[in-house]
């Protein structure tokens, strides 16, 4: 299962954060650094509005949304890759991720002890950057210097890796992520298995008070965060209170909307989030519906229908012989399998589809 990573400085809302996506009280929340330092793990569903129609199409009273994993991580602090406060540990358990979220604080709170003492969201993200980006030149020199003595003895792949690291290295030496560096894909396959930290994708949550969530965008702290995410990492910034996020935790879907709509906000800033997450890994949903349950799968974007079929058992894939499909669209506007059959949208397909999101499949295999 595929993991995000949420990290920030201590005292942002991270833990509180995480309380609130895994509807879990798991992660300690306290007003001094560090509280969190061994990783809390949740399983989150991923939102989606598509499971609803399906379900009524289907007639089934069984739906299963599809998840993945979110992390809670120990704050950083300046040094850390140096290994100041728990850094060592902290960079450790963001390289076993596969996203990061970066929880920055963008509101003002005497009662809330910030690390840096004073509330300026560009200076913490920096902050993280250059913790991530330092620990990624140790880790690239180190591989260079290697790879170097291996190209001399002839090794291909050695002088191919080389190459690369050297495009790296100066790169993340103007302070810039690894992640904003154009490479060919070729490139990009090779620098794969060094894991580097900064090169993982990357969403800024940007955390305001209760009471400020619902005009956020005309907060100062939210316009620095998003104009710095587009400038520098070119990611995406998702608004969120972590607070309100809490307090929805212990009511029921009815109760929160009301909630929400009380405080003039349309959304839970978590929805939004774990959907933007679910896409920034590069994964898509594709259904099975029938009497027995409606069911959404996650695959990665470009998958072919085989290996979509593997995510369900491997018999599937090593025995495929075609897919049935139909667009998910198509289905809730036709309203039946029958009737999406008689107008052609009803398809088979073989081992080279490209599996689409929101596709509504069945598998035909052999084994």
């Amino acid at each position: 299962m595929l993991r995000a990573g949420i990290v920030g400085l201590p005292n942002v809302g991270k833990s509180t954060l995480f309380n609130a996506i895994t509807r879990t009280r798991k992660a300690e929340s306290a007003n001094y650094p560090f509280c969190t330092i061994d990783p809390n793990v949740g399983v989150v569903t991923v939102p989606d509005d598509r499971l609803e129609p399906l379900q009524k199409i289907a007639k089934t009273n069984v739906v299963i949304p599809t998840s993945f994993e979110f992390v809670d991580i120990a704050g950083l602090v300046q040094g850390a890759a140096q290994g100041e406060g728990l850094g060592n540990k902290f960079l450790s358990h963001i390289r076993e991720v596969d996203a990061i979220i970066q929880v920055i604080r963008c509101f003002e709170d005497e009662d809330i002890h910030h690390v840096a003492g004073s509330i300026d969201p560009v200076r913490d993200i920096e902050t993280i950057l250059t913790e991530l980006v330092m620990a990624d030149m140790e880790s690239v020199q180190k591989s260079m210097d290697r790879r170097a003595k291996e190209a001399k003895k002839g090794d291909k792949l050695a002088k191919t890796e080389y190459a690369v690291l050297e495009k790296v290295l100066p790169h993340l030496n103007d302070g810039k992520p690894a992640l904003t560096l154009e490479l060919t894909p070729e490139e990009q396959e090779v620098l794969r298995p060094f894991f580097l930290l900064t090169s993982k994708p990357t969403i800024f949550a940007a955390n305001v008070k209760e009471s400020e969530l619902a005009d956020a965008e005309n907060n100062p702290h939210v316009a620095k965060v998003q104009q710095y995410a587009r400038e520098h990492h070119a990611c995406d910034t998702v608004i969120i209170s972590a607070q309100i996020e809490s307090d929805l935790v212990d009511l029921d879907p009815a109760e929160a909307a009301d909630f929400l709509q009380e405080m003039g906000v349309k959304e839970s800033g978590v929805g939004s989030m774990i959907r933007s997450t679910y896409h920034l890994l590069g994964l898509r949903t594709y259904f099975t519906a029938g009497e027995k349950e409606v069911r959404a799968w996650t695959i990665h974007e470009g998958d072919k229908a085989p290996q979509a079929a593997g995510v369900i058992h491997t018999d599937f894939e090593r025995g495929f012989i075609k897919a049935e499909t139909v667009a998910y669209k198509d289905l809730v506007e036709c309203g039946s399998i029958a009737a999406a059959r008689d107008k052609g949208l009803y398809r088979m397909e073989g081992k080279e589809y490209v599996v689409q999101d929101g596709d509504v499949m069945l598998f035909k295999f052999n084994v």
